[in-house]
Order: structure tokens, then C-alpha cells, then sequence
């Protein structure tokens, strides 16, 4: 099978030049999902019926919920 340019470019691009192309969008992606926490833990605060609780849970379950699909991504590459 004939590779393109586009499947080697990360192959043959620059360090630096591919750090700067894509350092952006992650930490666009980061600060979003912080963000997202953040507003999370307020509303969930803020119910009557949660409170600490479920702030407590938030916090739990926040690692998990992005640790998984780096566990399912990391085992679909090795397929």
C-alpha cells in the first residue's frame, strides 16, 4: 500500500513545529473540561439533595471518567 504525504507528516515534521500545531487545541480541550468541573461541582453544591455528597462523588468519579478512554483507546492501538 502507497502512503501519502498526510500519513507521514507526523513521521517527518519538526518537533517543535508539530508542539506548536497541536499544543493549542490541548489546552483549549484542558481548560474546557476543567471548566465543565467546575460548573458541575457548583450546580451539584447547590442542590438540596446532593450537597457534599455529591460533591464527594464528583470527585471520585472524575479520574475515572477520564482514565477510560484512555484505557479503551490504549487498547484498541494495540489491535
Amino acid at each position: 500500500m502507497e502512503q501519502t504525504k498526510a500519513n507521514t507528516w507526523l513521521e517527518t515534521e519538526s518537533l517543535g513545529k508539530l508542539m506548536r500545531k497541536y499544543a493549542l487545541p490541548c489546552v483549549i480541550s484542558l481548560i474546557v473540561a476543567a471548566l465543565y468541573n467546575i460548573v458541575d461541582q457548583i450546580f451539584i453544591a447547590n442542590a438540596s439533595y446532593l450537597g457534599s455528597y455529591g460533591n464527594a462523588a464528583n470527585t471520585v468519579v472524575f479520574p475515572i471518567q477520564y482514565a477510560t478512554p484512555l484505557v479503551v483507546c490504549g487498547s484498541l492501538w494495540k489491535l
